[in-house]
């Protein structure tokens, strides 16, 4: 702990239980304490810092009002909720969040009662949280569901078609809408706080439910006039209220929701309500009570460590560029020779790199918002007129549009270019964010071609590659992580499609690396070669087209062969195999491994530690090898690759 202030207050409020025991006047104090707890914690950890800032008060006011974890509260992606772990009981592990072993950095349901579905990814907690409260309905509960939802994750179509169940269900559902860019509401203040409070009260609601009754006694013409008139009078007093109004939701708002005397009246009507869905509009700021993450909210959205006095973040890592850089470093040398190209993203331009891109060629990149199915079929529109496309999505990310893929783009056979950033292993994001199953869900699509680079020269190749392949669509995989060091052309090279390159020539064991465990490969192939055992290692470079000529030249000229790759069991390997069992080329003896990723999901770790543990780094290979070969010390390095005691 840095020079962490005293917390009194904090200190009383181990769970929501204690918090509410605490006087109401006592509020603002604590919300101040638990601010300057998460930024000294997120300083220590690395993390997600300006959105938990901005949801301090609107977490404690959500604690004290309502029964949790009884009533079920749902953060939608879960990268806000440092806030609420601080407050229910999970404080004394606040500086282990996204550490090996630690708390994650998202909500978890095997980690608290209080977190009642795990997420990471946008736009899921309107859906959850409206199965909970049929649920409920169902076994005659009558405990509270509320979803706090970002106004960026309120993009996504996931989050409109909830609603839309929502208001047909009319089950009793309170979804806030964390408004943090300002980007529905204007300004709020005293008399819009005044005006929320007055409709969620339950005189209003009483008068409503009256005129509604009325209205219905009347002919049909003067009471569709009278129900327009009242809904246009509280369009006027509620602005940005009638969308979620024709969803079928009541809508409240907008309020300050850093101002506790406004949110504390207001969410205690609401949850006091029990006429069908109700919409609560936030408003907040990114990063509020920290001048450094107020000024850049971007650039504090997600943090590595950082000195707290100044913000400055520490420097960490290699000099090496990241592949996320190098990648939109070549994008831009191949649309500085191709007016055609043009950029696709789903809300993450920093995370891929396209704001770099952008900077270039503002008019030629696209931030879709959260909406990779769109992203996709917004691509797959611009490539039918002659543009290329490059669509930068995030491997779990593209997950999401798996069917455009399919029925919009490889159906179609249309030239999509898909950087998938985030391949393998990502660290401290966990098991929600790391790319394992892109290989498997991609590379079984008629006509794709699928790549994966060795290091970062190769990804700038990949990506000229893929500039140049016009008829089929195209994918390159890479990770989350700086390359390895060695020199960059000025312009990547166009590689001839479906073909790998050896790199070592050995006699007895054959290893077939995809991607970035290249490196390690190679280095086993020193320690295998200083046993007596002869290495060949070769880089496959294509998943799709495989390099069959390769793959039978190693498998006819080794004893072992080895396929290694960070993704999960049904990629590259087992394509190796169907090739290798339909030629015949396993039925004479041929001993062969195929190293992937662990058939389960990882906790969030640090990535070398996590490789080493999968067994895909030099120990892993080698052990690997002397297994197949049956030697008797391959247990023993087993056991030290992955950490074990001899």
């Amino acid at each position: 702990m840095t020079n962490l202030p005293s917390t009194p207050l904090l200190d009383k409020a181990a769970t929501p239980g204690d918090l509410r025991r605490l006087p109401e006047a006592d509020l603002p104090a604590l919300a101040e304490e638990v601010r300057a707890e998460l930024i000294d914690a997120v300083s220590v950890t690395g993390g997600h810092l300006g959105a938990g800032l901005g949801v301090v008060e609107l977490t404690v006011a959500l604690h004290y009002v309502f029964d949790t974890p009884r009533d079920r509260l749902i953060w939608d992606v879960g990268h806000q909720a440092y806030p609420h772990k601080i407050l229910t009981g999970r404080r004394d592990r606040i500086r282990t969040l996204r550490q090996p072993g630690g708390l994650s950095g998202f909500t978890q349901r095997s980690e608290s009662a209080y977190d009642p579905f795990g997420t990471a990814h946008a736009s899921t907690s309107i859906s959850a949280g409206l199965g909970m409260a049929v649920a409920r309905d169902l076994d005659g509960g009558d405990n509270r569901v509320i979803c706090v939802i970002g106004d960026g994750a309120m993009s996504a179509g996931m989050a409109y078609e909830a609603m839309n169940n929502a208001g047909h269900l009319k089950s009793d559902l309170i979804v806030i809408l964390n408004d943090n860019d300002m980007s529905i509401a204007p300004p709020v203040g005293a008399m819009s706080a005044y005006l929320a409070r007055l409709v969620s009260g339950r005189t209003y609601r009483k008068f409503r439910s009256f005129g509604k009754w009325l209205v219905s006694r009347l002919p049909y013409r003067i009471g569709e006039r009278l129900r327009l008139s009242e809904e246009y009078a509280r369009g006027i007093i509620q602005r940005g209220g009638t969308l979620f109004e024709e969803l079928g939701f009541y809508y409240v708002g907008p309020i300050d929701g850093h101002n506790l005397d406004h949110l504390l009246p207001i969410l205690r009507n609401v949850r006091d309500m029990r006429n069908g869905p109700i919409l609560v509009h936030v408003v907040t700021k990114k990063g509020k009570g920290y001048p450094p993450a107020e000024k850049a909210a971007d650039k504090y959205h997600g943090v590595g460590r950082f000195d707290v006095p100044t913000g400055r973040l520490v420097p960490v890592g290699s000099n090496a560029p990241s592949y996320t850089r190098v990648f939109a470093n070549a994008l831009i040398a191949e649309a500085e020779a191709d007016d055609r190209i043009v950029a696709v993203t789903a809300a993450m331009p920093t995370g891929t790199g396209l704001d770099l891109f952008g900077e270039r060629f503002p008019a030629r990149v696209f931030d879709v918002g959260i909406a990779e199915q769109h992203a996709v079929t917004f691509a797959a529109g611009l490539a039918t007129e002659g543009y290329k496309p490059f669509c930068a999505i995030y491997s779990t990310f593209l997950q999401r549009a798996y069917d455009q893929v399919v029925h919009d783009v490889a159906l179609q056979n249309l030239p999509i270019r898909f950087a998938v950033d985030r391949a393998g292993y990502v660290g401290a994001d966990g098991p929600t964010h790391a790319g394992a199953f892109d290989i498997t869900y991609l590379a079984p699509l008629p006509g794709m071609v699928l790549m994966a680079p060795s290091d970062e020269a190769e990804l700038m190749h990949m990506v000229a590659t893929a500039a140049a392949i016009d008829d089929r669509p195209s994918a390159f995989r890479y990770p989350r992580a700086d390359g390895v060091g060695v020199d960059l052309p000025e312009r990547g090279s166009v590689l001839p499609i479906g073909k790998g390159r050896i790199l070592r020539e050995g006699a007895k064991v054959a290893i077939l690396s995809l991607g970035t465990r290249l490196a390690p490969a190679l280095a086993a192939a020193e320690e295998l070669d200083a046993m007596g055992l002869s290495a060949t290692v070769a880089d496959a470079r294509f998943v799709k087209p495989l390099d069959t000529d390769l793959v039978r030249r190693l498998a006819q000229q080794h004893e072992v062969m080895l396929t290694v790759e960070e993704g999960a069991q049904g990629g590259f390997g087992a394509h190796v195999l169907a090739y290798l069992a339909s030629a015949g080329l396993l039925d004479s003896g041929l001993r062969i491994r195929t190293l992937t990723l662990p058939d389960r999901f990882d906790p969030h770790g640090r990535p070398a530690e996590m490789y080493a543990a999968a067994g895909l780094d030099r120990q892993g290979i080698v052990s690997a090898v002397l297994t197949a070969l049956g030697r008797p010390d391959a247990a023993t390095l087993g056991r030290r690759s992955r950490g074990a005691t001899p």
